[in-house]
């Protein structure tokens, strides 16, 4: 099977997992991997890139994604992504960590952050992208806030593609300064 015909497959099981669940702000989806596909080829960064929510936003687990991936890819590939995904999904969410408020949450989230793998650290520069973006023109109460945390994400993470991550380096003070201008 070609590629674009497996990102088509993936897509179709994001979809599905998702179900009528949109994006908070628009309901385009998939941004996250048409802004890595510009720095890579790489099938599982792309499959990860489609998939970096669904654990998080979903209930399909894992093991769920694992078995779909198996009908599309060889193993390494498999694994490649499923260990992407993992590495993308937060860990240190209000529900597990209530003790915990959002700021010791997102410390602790960026300490995790900074042990992932290179292709996780460019999908999530990808996915600071699509949400600076959007966050700026729709939110600007909560703006502020939140590009804030995500400068301090982008300082923290270095391992990734070093274009698209001074991209959103770039993206983020650009929106920050606007708001501070305000």
């Amino acid at each position: 099977m070609e590629t674009m015909e497996v990102i088509q497959k993936i897509i179709e099981f994001a979809d599905r997992a998702h179900g009528v669940q949109t994006r908070k702000y628009n309901t385009d989806r998939y941004i996250v991997m048409e802004i890595c596909r510009p720095y890579t080829d790489k099938l599982p960064v792309l499959a990860a890139a489609i998939l970096h929510d669904v654990i998080e936003d979903t209930p399909v687990t894992g093991n769920e994604i694992l078995f779909f991936l198996s009908h599309y890819m060889n193993a390494e590939d498999q694994n490649l992504t499923i260990k992407m995904v993992l590495e993308l999904t937060d860990v240190y969410v209000k529900k597990d960590f209530s003790a915990l408020n959002r700021s010791q949450r997102k410390r602790l989230e960026i300490k995790r952050l900074k042990t992932i793998s290179a292709d996780a650290q460019t999908i999530k520069y990808a996915d600071i992208i699509d949400n600076a973006r959007e966050i700026s023109q729709n939110d600007p109460l909560f703006a502020k806030r939140f590009l804030t945390e995500c400068d301090d994400i982008l300082l923290a993470l270095k391992k990734g593609e070093y274009k698209l991550r001074e991209k959103a380096v770039s993206l983020v003070r650009e929106e920050l300064r606007k708001l501070n201008s305000k």
